[in-house]
């Protein structure tokens, strides 16, 4: 017997439903069909706006660029439908909603440096809906950094780093207005390159005037601000943190600018990212003998490094992405809580505990010495780098007094390894120089300068 047989096709309100059911298979039919043709010709005729768009942008771009104003001319600005925006930044509203989204596409970025971390950043914020980017470098497109820069490819090779993320930026998010500065930051023209009130600036440069110079000008006016710290010569991506400028440590870029910053008045109050990590057997690539005498004619520009530091290309692009989050939640207003971590909190008490005792067995002195657990640790970390100033050794470190007959205090204070402290601590007065060498000493002397130049900022 066939199934047929056992439906009753006379009964009228089979016939009825039959009817209903096919109906209504026609109408969703053509329903999703005539969606599907709509959807497939808003596409198409997106990608030819925005073929057309890109063409126009590159043939009308300034002959200027990368004589300094690195800004093309005023085209018509394409206006994608709002619908596709919505459907490309579909998973950025399910995270921060409506609100937040609404935030981030009206802001305005400014990102200056487009190396593997700046490049990666600004591509991240791009993708993230700010539909406002500054982007600013002086340099150009190498072969050599292809290995870390987020969109370059070899045909980009030769041209204006700023130029060549434009250009991959118009395909990605064609309703962004993207500034293009071929420029290097100076104090002087910081005027002109961070003018239109941004809402934040990403400092991704890798010289330290420069850094510092960047970070200086936005807290002078009031501008947010977050930078980036040594992504080089690093390899371990579980060591990345976001923190404070003031809660670093392990860092030698941020060691410098910390210190630097110091004697521009900047203590804390900006955001960095960087690693942990302890810098690994990798060092700079050696300058040729024949250069070594005249190393400043070999620089791209003057006071800018001549050697090559090692750089694993997924290092800085961690960087840049963990820089572009973090920006885009601060400014959806999605708050999040970076853990700034110091794994020697009991280092530092330790070493307090024990120059006391030193003091008060070594030098009979009283114990209630003028320095404290957070004194202990800046002099720990920031004058003698935490380790030995004599051997550079980490194991069994100590604090003592460099002149024994003065008291422990800022200036007075030297890290060495338990044997080398002891030893130390026997050196009859004045005999410092007969028993290190001049050159030593002059070190020890040398950061106890430095210490003495940025403590009226502590």
């Amino acid at each position: 017997m066939r199934v047929a047989d056992l439906i009753p096709i006379d009964d009228p309100r089979v016939r009825l439903a039959a009817v209903a059911l096919a109906a209504s298979a026609l109408t969703a039919t053509t329903i999703f069909t005539a969606q599907y043709f709509d959807k497939r010709n808003k596409i198409k005729k997106i990608k030819e706006e925005i073929s057309q768009s890109l063409h126009t942008t590159l043939s009308h771009m300034d002959d200027g660029l990368g004589q300094g104003n690195g800004h093309g001319r005023a085209v018509k600005p394409f206006v994608a439908d709002e619908g596709l925006i919505r459907e490309q930044l579909a998973r950025n509203y399910a995270f921060l909603g409506e609100e937040g989204v609404a935030k981030v596409r009206k802001s305005f970025v400014v990102v200056v440096g487009l190396g593997g971390v700046g490049s990666h950043a600004a591509h991240m914020l791009l993708r993230s809906g700010v539909e406002h980017l500054r982007l600013i470098d002086f340099d150009q497109v190498t072969l050599s950094s292809l290995n870390r820069h987020a969109l370059a490819t070899q045909n980009d090779v030769g041209t204006p780093k700023a130029t060549c993320l434009k250009k991959h930026f118009n395909e990605i998010f064609p309703n962004a207005k993207i500034e293009i500065c071929v420029d290097m930051y100076t104090p002087t023209s910081a005027p002109l390159l961070l003018a239109g009130n941004p809402d934040f600036v990403l400092d991704c440069i890798d010289n330290l005037s420069t850094k510092v110079d960047l970070i200086k000008y936005c807290k002078q006016n009031n501008i947010r601000v977050m930078s980036s710290m040594g992504a080089g010569a690093k390899a371990d991506p579980s060591r990345i943190q976001i923190a404070d400028i003031s809660d670093t440590f392990e860092d030698p870029l941020a060691r410098a600018t910390r210190r630097r910053l110091r004697l521009e008045g900047v203590e804390s109050g900006v955001t960095v990212v960087y690693s942990t990590e302890k810098p690994g057997p990798v060092t700079l690539l050696p300058l040729e003998e024949d250069k070594v005498a005249n190393a400043d004619e070999y620089a791209a520009l003057p006071n800018f490094r001549v050697r090559i530091l090692p750089v694993l290309g997924t290092l800085p692009a961690l960087f840049g992405n963990s820089m572009a989050s973090h920006v885009v939640t601060e400014l959806a207003g999605f708050k999040t809580e970076p853990l700034p971590i110091k794994l020697r909190p009991k280092t530092y008490e330790r070493l307090h505990r024990d120059l006391v005792n030193r003091e008060k067995d070594v030098f009979k002195a009283s114990p209630n010495i003028p320095l404290n657990v957070g004194d202990v640790g800046y002099i720990f970390e920031e004058i003698w780098r935490g380790r030995s100033a004599l051997s550079n050794g980490f194991d069994k470190l100590q604090l003592t007094r460099w002149d024994v007959t003065k008291p422990a205090a800022f200036n007075n204070v030297i890290c060495f390894t338990r044997v080398e402290a002891d030893k130390h601590d026997k050196i009859l007065p004045g005999q410092l120089e007969s028993t290190y060498g001049r050159e030593f000493v002059d070190f020890v002397e040398g950061r106890f300068e430095e210490e003495r130049r940025v403590r009226k900022w502590r």
